[in-house]
């Protein structure tokens, strides 16, 4: 895997960083090159050359077109919720760590309405109308407190099956943000409360052996390096360590942005991004890692097979001819779905794709209970996103595991996806545009 190509190029999360570690012989590195990362993924049937070819020359081109439109371009968040684990009051006070919203008037009127016109609106409606009455027929012979209790469970079953810890749209401090002006790359958050985060993560809600700890390197207090060498996963079910990979993976993700846009170079007038090979070595190169770098690259291919899996599935969802990819342009809304139905068939047309049908396959009881373990672990995850100083890391931080969430949630959603009828609401499964967004947006990473 080169480093100026490859998923290099498309693959990163935030800007939370992993520090310095010891280097080694003064150029080793430079003369070292990553034949390490080839060949097949563990737990899956595919391999790292057949993932790089459809990427880089069939998905991606198709996909970056996609994410530049203004549909996926504007995602709504509350950068301002309080952290819900601990007191988080050191916000980073580095100028690069800043997001701009964007003024409301900026924003498409489609998109700021919350509307989906076309011949969606028609369906929403249809579906408001039925629930207000159902809900309406209920409600007349309840108690205030009771009709409250009816309302919170509602909420409940919506959220049933959601991955994330989604964000209230309709908050004051929610704000839309334009994700091409506000791009992930290096913003200086490091050290303590960079750490601290990754701790709670790793140590907290993700699964591994117990024997298995972080270990420090000796003197750094803040550095975060996390081994786990394959061994110890002998005797974790699939499912667990199918986790701690999709986690390792937007890990993974987030150094890679960080080499892969660093700031190079700062003057009066400007400043100059680019490529920092030697960061990305010093958090990949298999010697300095001591062995764990490949590993984590890994990882991350095997995050974008779960993400790609979840493309695949979620196609019926999109075909439907009532789901418009409102904004109020009608022209470019329909050619804009045209390009996003290519991508999800190319995404199907995939020939080795991960295989979820392995996971939660055993005892029924245990396979029902572990699920929900595994749910109820990642939604913490991304509670935690709230916990990031820097707030641009905090954005695509909460973008990006939203995104992982949605791809979850669709994965676990099959049989409800092959039930939605080719016309009307779609009641049993659903998307929010947030969710649709978010998707999209981190598989692009």
């Amino acid at each position: 895997m080169a480093a100026g190509s490859g998923l290099l190029r498309v693959l990163g999360l935030a800007t939370l960083l992993l520090p310095v570690v010891p280097r080694g012989p003064p150029g080793a590195a430079e003369r070292r090159c990553f034949c390490q990362v080839t060949g097949h993924l563990d737990d899956c049937t595919c391999d790292v050359e057949t993932i790089d070819a459809f990427n880089n020359y069939k998905l991606f081109p198709r996909l970056n077109e996609l994410l530049e439109s203004d549909y996926f371009r504007y995602y709504k968040v509350n950068l301002k919720k309080p952290c819900p684990f601990w007191n988080e009051n050191s916000h980073c006070g580095i100028r690069d760590c800043a997001v701009k919203p964007c003024p409301s008037d900026e924003v498409p009127d489609g998109i700021r309405s919350g509307s989906y016109k076309y011949s969606e609106e028609a369906n929403d409606l249809v579906e408001e109308c039925e629930e207000a009455k159902r809900l309406g027929a209920v409600d007349g012979s309840l108690s205030e407190e009771t009709q409250q209790a009816v309302l919170q469970w509602t909420r409940h079953d919506d959220s049933s099956n959601s991955f994330c810890e989604a964000d209230d749209i309709y908050s004051p401090d929610a704000e839309y943000v334009d994700l091409l002006l506000n791009p992930e790359r290096y913003t200086g958050y490091k050290g303590p409360d960079a750490w601290k985060i990754w701790n709670s993560i790793y140590e907290e809600n993700c699964f591994k052996p117990q024997n298995v700890k972080r270990p420090l390197v000796p003197g750094r207090g803040e550095s975060f390096i996390y081994f786990i060498n394959a061994h110890f996963f002998s005797g974790v079910c699939v499912e667990k360590r199918a986790f701690y990979k999709l986690i390792s993976g937007l890990h993974a993700s987030i150094n890679i942005h960080l080499s892969a846009r660093y700031l190079l170079q700062e003057t009066w007038s400007e400043k100059k991004w680019g490529p920092n090979v030697t960061e990305f070595q010093q958090r990949f190169d298999g010697v300095i890692t001591r062995g764990e770098g490949p590993r984590r690259l890994k990882n991350l291919y095997f995050l974008y097979l779960i993400e790609l899996r979840a493309l695949s599935k979620v196609l019926p969802f999109f075909e439907r001819p009532g789901f418009q990819l409102y904004t109020g342009n009608r022209s470019h809304d329909a050619e804009m779905k045209t390009l996003l139905l290519e991508i999800l068939h190319l995404a199907k047309s995939f020939p080795l794709h991960f295989d979820e049908n392995s996971f939660f396959a055993g005892n029924k009881k245990e396979a029902a209970k572990l699920k929900e373990e595994f749910r109820l672990h990642f939604k913490n995850i991304s509670k935690i996103m709230d916990c990031v100083g820097c707030f641009k890391c905090r954005l695509w931080g909460k973008l990006q595991t939203q995104g992982l969430g949605t791809a979850l949630k669709i994965l676990f959603s099959e049989n409800l996806i092959e039930k939605i009828p080719e016309s009307g609401p779609s009641y049993g499964f659903q998307l929010t545009r947030q969710e649709i967004v978010a998707l999209f947006n981190a598989f692009g990473r």
